[in-house]
C-alpha cells in the first residue's frame, strides 16, 4: 500500500536542489513584504510621524558615511532605494533561482520515474497482465506521472512559499501590534483547519473516481483492441450503453460529491476570510484612532493582512488540486510496488563490461516437474522428459493438457512447484535469465509485431544481423514471398500490432525472426496454425531442413506437422501418456492413434 511518504520520495534524488529552490522562493516572498512596510514608513515621513528605530539607525549610518545631513529628502531617497532594490533589482534573478529549478526538478523526476515504470512493466510476472489490460496500466502510469510533474512546481514554487509569506506577515504585524497578530494567527489556523478537514472527506471520493476512470479506460482499450469482434457481433450499441453508464457514474461522483463539496467548502471559506479581514481592519483602525500605532503602521498592517488573507484562497486552491491528484499519485506508487516476477532478477542489469554469452548443445531434461498456476490446482504432474541435443521433439495432446505450460517453464516465465529443469546438466534457475533466454527462441501461435518496418521486426532479437542473413531467414520461412508484394519491401511499415499483415504473414515473420537469433533451442508453439495448406507445407519443409541443426520443440494440434519429429510426446491432463515416433505411436494404438484417426477423418482435435 502506497503512502504519502512515497509521493514525497518521488523527488528524493533532487532534494538538495529542491531545498535550495524552495528556500529561494520563500526568501523572495518575504522580500515582497518589505514594499508595503516601506510605503507605510514613507507615509510616516510625509505626515511628520516618527520612523521605526531600525530605519532611523540605517538612515543615520548612511548620513554619517556620506557626510550628508539627516533630513526628509535623504530619508525618502533611502526608502525609495530600498523599494528599487527589492523590486527592480531582484526581478531578473527570481525566475532563474525559483521557476527554473522547480520545473527542472519536476521534468528530471518524470524522466527517472518513467524509466522506473518501464522497468516495472518489463519485470512484472505474466499473470499480472492476465488481470490488468494495457489500457488500465497505461492510464494509471500516465495520470500518476502527469500529476506528479504538475504538482511539484505548484507545491514547491507556490504553496510552501505562500505559507512562509503568511508566517512573515505575522512577524511584521506582531512587531506593530501583538493583539492584532494573535487574532490574525488564530483566524488562519481555524480557516486552514476547516479547509483540510473538508478536503479529507473529498479525497475519499477522488479515490473512488480514480478507480471508476480506470475501469472506463480499461474497457475503452478493450473495445479498440477487439473492434473487429465488436463489429462482427454488432454489439456497438451495447458497448456504448455500457460506457455511457460508466460515464454517468463518474459524473455523479464528480458533480454531486466532489465538485459540490469544493463549492460548499469555498463558500464557507470565503465568508470566514472576509469576516476576518473586516475584524483586522476594525481593530487596526481603533488602535490608530487611539494613538497606539502610527498612520504608516495602520496602512502597513491592513495591507499586509489583506495580502495574507488573499493568499488563503490560492493556498486552499492548491490544496484542493493536490487532493484531486493524490489518489492517482498513490496508485502510481502502488504500481511501482507491485512484486516483480521470479524471472526479473538481472533482466535490466546493464553489464559494465562485456560478458561471455551462453552456448548450449541443446540437451534439455525435465526432472519430476510439477506445476500449477494456483497452489491447489496442478497443471503438470511429475513430468520426466529427456530431449537430446539437436533432437526434434513434438508435444501433442488435447487443449489444456499442459503443452504450452511446459514451454513456459522452459522459458522461465514461471518456476516449477516441484522438480527442476536442466539444460546441458545445469539447473536453469542457476543461470542468468537474460543470457539464458537469448539462447532460446519461440514462435508463438499469435505472433507479436511492433509498429515499425518489417526489417525492424525481423532484427528485433538481434539488431546486428546482416541484410543477407535477413534474406536467408525470410527465404526459409517463406516470408520472401510476402516481401515481394509489400509496397516498400522490407521497409514497409506494418502498423500497430502488425495490423497490415495477415495472420499467416505475421507467423512467417515470427519464424524468420526466431531463426535470425540462431538459438540453441527453437520452439514452435502452433506456429503453422494460421497458414493455408500450401504455406503450412512450405514451413514443414523448412522445419525439416532445420532438423539436426539445433534442438527443436514443436507444439502442434495438426499432427501432420509433427510426422517427421524424432520423438513425439503425448500429454493428457498434465501427464506424459505416450512417447515415441509417429509410426511407433500409431502401432501402439493409444491416444495418439485415436487423435490421428480423428484428424484423418476431418474431425477437429479438441
Amino acid at each position: 500500500m502506497a503512502k504519502f511518504k512515497d509521493v514525497i520520495g518521488y523527488f528524493r534524488p533532487y532534494w538538495n536542489l529542491g531545498i535550495f529552490s524552495i528556500v529561494a522562493s520563500c526568501v523572495y516572498e518575504i522580500i515582497d513584504l518589505v514594499v508595503p512596510y516601506v510605503i507605510g514608513q514613507i507615509l510616516n515621513v510625509l505626515s511628520n510621524q516618527p520612523l521605526d528605530r531600525p530605519l532611523v539607525g540605517l538612515i543615520t549610518a548612511v548620513a554619517n558615511i556620506t557626510s550628508s545631513q539627516y533630513n526628509k529628502p535623504l530619508t525618502l531617497g533611502i526608502l525609495l532605494g530600498i523599494i528599487f532594490v527589492v523590486t527592480v533589482v531582484r526581478a531578473p534573478t527570481q525566475p532563474w533561482l525559483t521557476i527554473w529549478f522547480h520545473w527542472e526538478i519536476a521534468l528530471k523526476a518524470r524522466r527517472d520515474k518513467t524509466q522506473s515504470a518501464i522497468a516495472k512493466i518489463l519485470t512484472l510476472p505474466l499473470e499480472y497482465y492476465d488481470e490488468n489490460n494495457p489500457g488500465r496500466i497505461a492510464g494509471r502510469i500516465a495520470r500518476g506521472l502527469a500529476n506528479h510533474t504538475w504538482t511539484y512546481p505548484e507545491i514547491a514554487g507556490q504553496m510552501i512559499p505562500k505559507l512562509v509569506r503568511v508566517v512573515g506577515i505575522f512577524a511584521f504585524i506582531l512587531f506593530v501590534e501583538w493583539r492584532i497578530a494573535i487574532l490574525y494567527l488564530i483566524s488562519f489556523i481555524v480557516i486552514l483547519g476547516y479547509t483540510l478537514r473538508g478536503l479529507r472527506r473529498i479525497i475519499w471520493h477522488e479515490e473512488r473516481l480514480d478507480k471508476y476512470m480506470e475501469d472506463t479506460e480499461s474497457r475503452t482499450s478493450e473495445i479498440i483492441s477487439n473492434i473487429k469482434t465488436v463489429k462482427a457481433f454488432a454489439t456497438e450499441a451495447e458497448e456504448l450503453k455500457r460506457q455511457t453508464t460508466r460515464l454517468k457514474r463518474e459524473l455523479t461522483v464528480v458533480d454531486y460529491r466532489i465538485h459540490k463539496g469544493y463549492v460548499r467548502l469555498n463558500t464557507v471559506q470565503r465568508t470566514m476570510i472576509q469576516f476576518c479581514v473586516f475584524a483586522v481592519f476594525g481593530m487596526t483602525l481603533a488602535a490608530t484612532v487611539a494613538g497606539q500605532i502610527s498612520l504608516g503602521h495602520f496602512i502597513m498592517t491592513y495591507t499586509l493582512a489583506s495580502m495574507a488573507y488573499a493568499e488563503l484562497e490560492p493556498i486552499s486552491s492548491l490544496a484542493e488540486i493536490f487532493a484531486r491528484r493524490i489518489s492517482s499519485m498513490l496508485r502510481f506508487h502502488e504500481f511501482l510496488q507491485e512484486p516483480s516476477g521470479v524471472d526479473a532478477s538481472g533482466i535490466l542489469d546493464v553489464p559494465t563490461s562485456p560478458t561471455t554469452p551462453y552456448s548450449f548443445t541443446g540437451k534439455v531434461e525435465f526432472c519430476n516437474v510439477s506445476f500449477g498456476y494456483e497452489e491447489n490446482r496442478r497443471v503438470l504432474h511429475d513430468i520426466n522428459l529427456l530431449i537430446k541435443p539437436y533432437e526434434t521433439v513434438a508435444l501433442v495432446g488435447r487443449s489444456g493438457s499442459g503443452k504450452s505450460t511446459l514451454v513456459k517453464l522452459l522459458l522461465r516465465y514461471f518456476e516449477p512447484n516441484e522438480g527442476k529443469i536442466l539444460i546441458d546438466g545445469e539447473d536453469i534457475r542457476s543461470l542468468d535469465v537474460s543470457k539464458y533466454r537469448r539462447r532460446l527462441a519461440i514462435v508463438h501461435q499469435e505472433v507479436d509485431v511492433f509498429n515499425g518496418t518489417v526489417l525492424d521486426n525481423l532484427r528485433y532479437g538481434r539488431p546486428d544481423v546482416t541484410f543477407e542473413q535477413v534474406e536467408e531467414a525470410s527465404r526459409i520461412a517463406r516470408l520472401d514471398e510476402v516481401i515481394k508484394v509489400l509496397p516498400n519491401g522490407y521497409y514497409t511499415v506494418v502498423g500497430e500490432r502488425g495490423v497490415r499483415l495477415s495472420g499467416g504473414q505475421r507467423q512467417r515473420l515470427g519464424i524468420a525472426r526466431a531463426l535470425l537469433v540462431e538459438p540453441d533451442v527453437l520452439i514452435f508453439d502452433e506456429a503453422t496454425s494460421s497458414l493455408d495448406y500450401e504455406s503450412e507445407r512450405a514451413i514443414q519443409l523448412a522445419m525439416r531442413s532445420l532438423q539436426g541443426t539445433r534442438t527443436t520443440i514443436v507444439i502442434a494440434h495438426r499432427l501432420s506437422t509433427v510426422r517427421e519429429a524424432d520423438k513425439i510426446v503425448v500429454l493428457d491432463q498434465g501427464r506424459i501418456i505416450e512417447v515415441g515416433s509417429h509410426e511407433e505411436l500409431l502401432r501402439h494404438g493409444g491416444i495418439y492413434h485415436r487423435l490421428h484417426a480423428l484428424q484423418e477423418t476431418g474431425e477437429l482435435l479438441s
